[in-house]
């Protein structure tokens, strides 16, 4: 749900990380006054802050920036680095790669070959049964990282199980859940993804209290909501873990945080993640790719390197909104991860804008044009 904001200091918000237009002119050439009152790109961007905007969105969207990856420069071609660059290829894929199908087929020969007995036949001795699940999804996600090479590195205390506590991290893909997960299996809140990746949400994962949402359906937002209250209540329940953004962001901007996880009256954890792209770019475009050849693209690189920050928790201060207070852990988030904020709701990557936003253009645009006509 798009959050209503005054248009001056959204405008203002939105000015912080426009282009400058001039930047983008041909060497040599500036906006300037054509004499004779002839009518200039100045004159026309200066009628209203929405052309600018629009101009400034054609030339620059800072939007899809945020779910763009950022290709690094290439290095390799030249003639003595290339054959370098090939040697590489030929042990990621031909040696390494295998190398690591057959890790996490192990790993999946011992987690299977153990987790089925027990999920079957101790249905009765439910502490047991939960504790032994929860160290076999944390073995799993352990060979899943170790299948990518993953050098990863956490900072600060492990989290605990404790009532009235929420997790709330940044997003960049999937594999931020696998590499949380290996250290503490904790409840995630996530989408309802086809395939074999829904396969393991309906079985595995259910099995430590996840819950699954579909953006499409109006009717699981209360449904979540509900089941969200409940868990944090639970003093047995694994640690609640939320992605407030709502979608995968490419871990150099942070859009801004859903408040529902806010607005549950506990404790909020912040967890910072940051991946160095110096092997391999972490970030899951959905869109273009699938999970499989996300795996796959991690799993023939040299290493996946990140850094896991668990922060200071964080409650709302007496006077404070629940929008206020996701905004201070995201900031809090956002500075830890070298991450830039910008005003954007992640949801519009799913949808388009909704008639009430563009009415509000629309009216701010009039506005602007009949203010101009009035001073002339």
């Amino acid at each position: 749900m798009m959050r209503k904001t005054n248009p001056k200091s959204q405008s203002t918000e939105l000015e912080l990380d426009q282009p400058n237009i001039e930047d983008y002119l041909p060497s040599g050439h500036t906006i300037h006054q054509e004499p004779h009152g002839k009518l200039r790109l100045c004159d026309l961007l200066d009628i209203s802050p929405t052309l600018s905007e629009a101009a400034g969105a054609i030339v620059d969207d800072s939007f899809l920036r945020c779910f763009k990856s950022i290709r690094s420069e290439p290095w390799n071609w030249n003639v003595y680095l290339f054959p370098l660059w090939c040697f590489g290829v030929v042990i990621r894929y031909l040696v390494l790669f295998p190398a690591r199908v057959l890790l996490l087929s192990f790993g999946w020969m011992i987690f299977l070959s153990a987790f089925i007995p027990v999920h079957l036949l101790l249905k009765r001795d439910n502490s047991v049964r939960k504790n032994i699940e929860r160290c076999l999804v944390e073995m799993i996600c352990g060979f899943f990282v170790a299948s990518w090479t993953g050098v990863v590195k956490y900072h600060g205390p492990r989290p605990s199980m404790r009532p009235k506590q929420v997790f709330v991290a940044n997003h960049t893909s999937m594999i931020d859940f696998i590499i949380l997960e290996q250290m503490t299996a904790f409840a995630v809140i996530m989408q309802k993804h086809p395939g074999w990746v829904g396969l393991l949400q309906n079985t595995i994962l259910e099995s430590v209290g996840c819950i699954w949402f579909n953006r499409t359906e109006a009717k699981d937002r209360e449904i979540v909501a509900r089941k969200l209250r409940e868990h944090v209540q639970g003093a047995d329940n694994n640690p609640l873990l939320i992605f407030p953004e709502g979608t995968c962001v490419n871990n150099h901007y942070s859009v801004m945080f859903k408040k529902g996880a806010f607005e549950l009256g506990c404790t909020v954890c912040p967890v910072a993640i940051k991946y160095n792209k110096i092997f391999v770019d972490a970030f899951w475009n959905s869109r273009k790719q699938s999970f499989t050849k996300h795996l796959l693209q991690l799993m023939t690189s040299w290493a996946v390197v990140c850094d896991v920050w668990y922060l200071e928790p964080q409650n709302q201060k007496p006077g404070e909104t629940s929008i206020e207070f996701a905004e201070r852990v995201r900031e809090i988030i956002s500075q830890r991860a070298g991450l830039k904020m910008v005003p954007w709701d992640g949801y519009l990557k799913y949808s388009r804008p909704s008639p009430k936003l563009r009415e509000g253009k629309q009216r701010n645009f009039v506005e602007s044009v009949l203010r101009r006509l009035e001073e002339k």
